[in-house]
């Protein structure tokens, strides 16, 4: 088990603003991360929009899920990052969430915990 806690941040934010926090993040030293198209609602609920004159129902707004895994230290860091660059002001800005991770090992070079980031 590594010596330096580890936590993955996982950020869903609106697909526009996925440079803004990439260059967020790279400003705050962090080198990688992992970005998924995902769909999903809350607050917001979707919405209604018009094609060939037919309104329809989107249920599942269209999002940017953001995955990077830093030592604890970096945490707020990251967090106020995300927040600084990916917030609008406006329902569906997104949410940040943050688990323990138990251990990281780069597979080519067999590191692990922060060494393998």
């Amino acid at each position: 088990m590594p010596s330096t806690k580890l936590k993955k941040i996982e950020a869903i934010i609106r697909p526009f603003k996925l440079e803004d926090v990439k260059e967020a993040l790279q400003e705050e030293g962090i080198q990688g991360l992992t970005i998924t198209e995902v769909r999903g609602y809350g607050r917001q609920k979707g919405h209604s929009e018009i094609y060939r004159g037919s309104e329809y129902r989107i249920e599942f707004v269209p999002k940017i899920k953001i995955e990077v895994v830093i030592t604890e230290s970096q945490q707020d860091v990251v967090i106020n990052a995300i927040i600084k660059s990916a917030r609008t002001g406006q329902i569906g800005d997104g949410k940040i969430f943050v688990t323990n991770v138990e251990d990281a090992i780069r597979i080519r070079t067999e590191e692990s915990g922060k060494n393998a980031l």
